[in-house]
């Protein structure tokens, strides 16, 4: 039987485009999926002078494959990456290598890392990012587990991924799942900044009134400047977009309802677990939660109803303050995100490389943006940064714009225009630079009712006070 390089399981559109991708790279690839119109589908777009074969046999997958095997899944996360991993585990052989590139939980991919090695069999977590295209033409891949499989792949994810000034994006992120847990994070930062672009659209449309004729031309500016990333460049595209069913544009026919998958929840809940702050990617988990409420917050608007917004003295300077915040914003999300990153590290002894996820992240993944390049100087000088905001050309961005968000956050609360991200962005930010906060009551007040103790400010110690009630 002849061999193929690679195996590809799951021959959806992701899995497809990958598996073509590989192909196109120069390797022989067999994809599989029990689905055999996807199989026809997959054998109709092979491009001319690849090598590529599709089967519903799992049996005939496996037996195709040169040694050590390996074999790439590309199905949902959860019970079907079980189901697969069970239904091929007993036709591998040792030193095989699976690798999951699929959104899974990272806690699932260390029990599976696991499981396979008491089988002598080799498993992977591997994030990528980058949607239909990124797949087809060159995505951000994030692969994490034992360094010397990850090397055995190295190669092809090179080719592969895409590139920025000719270096790849793609890089070991690290032992055990840290492949799975980076990705986890870099969605969690995806949603922080889907929700502050939100905000700051509403902003736009409310307080100055703008169109989206008007408001496509605002955000073409900003993706030509520094604000240049995915995100904003397909904010500028959708104003674009006439509706095909009526008159004016699609974006205003959309239901305000939005969906969410397990990965933005997850990294709310890991943060909470070993203790890190990461207000406002919570907040955009939240909103999308809070958005499901519809008929709810169609009733309490009409109970609660608002004042007139007051729209800004100066247009021109109001849509650029809205720009700095935006833009500072999206930096402190970042900067959650990758304190995230650093604590997990050393909980998990992950050993996660700071400086080659931003390296990766500057192309080919849904957050790509030029902001990362001063990010990746950032970890450069200081590989061991625990948050980018404490680094000294990072703060002259922020001391620049940091007037613009208070100024945003102010006009929002002021008109009562939602502005969750941002409020929370900046209190974050508020409070990572205070040196006192007024926890000292906090915990004042924890010693009263639960004789929690606390510390003290001029001796070493862990202390505690009968307190005296006045009233009594």
């Amino acid at each position: 039987m002849e061999k193929y390089n690679y195996g590809v399981i799951g021959l959806g559109v992701m899995g497809r485009n990958l598996l073509y991708n590989i192909a196109d790279n120069g390797f022989s690839v067999v994809g599989f999926d029990l689905d055999e119109e996807k199989v026809i589908e997959l054998r109709k777009g092979v491009a001319s002078g690849t090598k590529v074969v599709g089967t519903v046999s799992l049996e005939e997958f496996v037996l195709s494959l040169d040694s050590p095997r390996k074999v790439i899944l590309m199905v949902p996360a959860g019970k079907p990456v079980d189901a697969v991993l069970e239904s091929i585990t007993p036709l591998l052989s040792p030193k095989d290598i699976v690798v999951d590139a699929g959104n899974s939980y990272f806690k699932d991919t260390e029990r599976r890392i696991a499981d396979l090695a008491s089988k002598s069999l080799h498993f992977m977590g591997m994030g990528v990012s980058g949607g239909e295209q990124g797949a087809r033409r060159g995505p951000s891949i994030m692969p994490g587990g034992d360094l010397e499989v990850f090397n055995l792949v190295k190669p092809m994810l090179e080719v592969i991924s895409a590139k920025v000034k000719g270096e790849p994006c793609t890089a070991y992120m690290g032992k055990g799942a840290a492949g799975n847990y980076v990705k986890m994070v870099h969605n969690g930062i995806e949603y922080a900044i889907m929700q502050l672009i939100s905000e700051a659209y509403d902003l736009l449309r409310k307080g100055a009134n703008l169109n989206n004729k008007q408001l496509y031309e605002v955000f073409k500016r900003w993706n030509e400047g520094e604000m240049n990333s995915f995100l904003i460049e397909i904010t500028r595209d959708i104003f674009q977009q006439k509706d095909d069913v009526t008159d004016g544009f699609l974006v205003d026919k959309i239901l305000d309802k939005a969906g969410a998958k397990g990965t933005g929840k997850w990294t709310s809940q890991e943060a909470m677990e070993i203790g890190v702050s990461i207000p406002t990617i919570d907040i955009a988990v939240t909103s999308r939660i809070l958005s499901a409420y519809k008929d709810e917050r169609v009733k309490a608007s009409q109970l609660y109803a608002k004042e007139e917004v007051k729209t800004p003295e100066n247009t021109e300077l109001f849509i650029k303050e809205v720009g700095d915040a935006l833009y500072l914003s999206t930096l402190i999300s970042y900067a959650q995100g990758l304190a995230l990153l650093v604590k997990a590290s050393e909980e998990y002894q992950f050993e996660i490389p700071l400086k080659d996820v931003v390296k990766i992240w500057r192309g080919g993944c849904i957050i790509r943006s030029v902001l990362l390049e001063k990010f990746y100087l950032a970890y450069s000088k200081y590989e061991n940064l625990s948050n980018i905001l404490l680094d000294q050309e990072i703060s002259e961005i922020v001391k620049d714009k940091i007037s613009s968000l208070r100024k945003t956050a102010a006009f929002a609360v002021s008109n009562g225009i939602p502005s969750l991200g941002i409020q929370s962005a900046l209190g974050y930010f508020e409070a990572y630079t205070t040196a006192s906060l007024p926890v000292n009551l906090l915990q004042a007040q924890r010693d009263y009712f639960g004789a929690h103790t606390y510390q003290r400010t001029d001796r070493e110690g862990v202390f505690h006070t009968s307190w005296q009630n006045p009233n009594n």
